[in-house]
């Protein structure tokens, strides 16, 4: 992909991370900026589906209130928690 591209790419992610909720965004900002260049695209893809999910259910499953009934988003919330280290 071009240059241009991923850094549109990466602007758009960096704002969809911006969720309202500072629990969100101390763990998504990060996750991006430290990791999402590393992912494979898959994990990419899938990281992109998580952020489509609704904050409600990102906060219950980012605190661990519940588990994410999905079990490829369910790895990639605990890859975003084993990689900012916040549990």
């Amino acid at each position: 992909m071009s240059e241009s591209f991923e850094a549109k790419r990466l602007a758009r992610l960096k704002w969809a991370c911006r969720r309202g909720m500072l629990e969100l965004d101390v763990l998504l900002l990060p996750f991006v900026e430290q990791a999402f260049e590393q992912l494979s695209y898959e994990e990419q893809v899938t990281f992109e589906r998580l952020l489509t999910s609704d904050d409600p259910d990102l906060f219950a499953w980012f605190m661990g209130h519940q588990k994410c009934e999905d079990a490829v988003l369910a790895a990639m919330v605990d890859k975003v928690l084993n990689t900012i280290k916040i549990r």
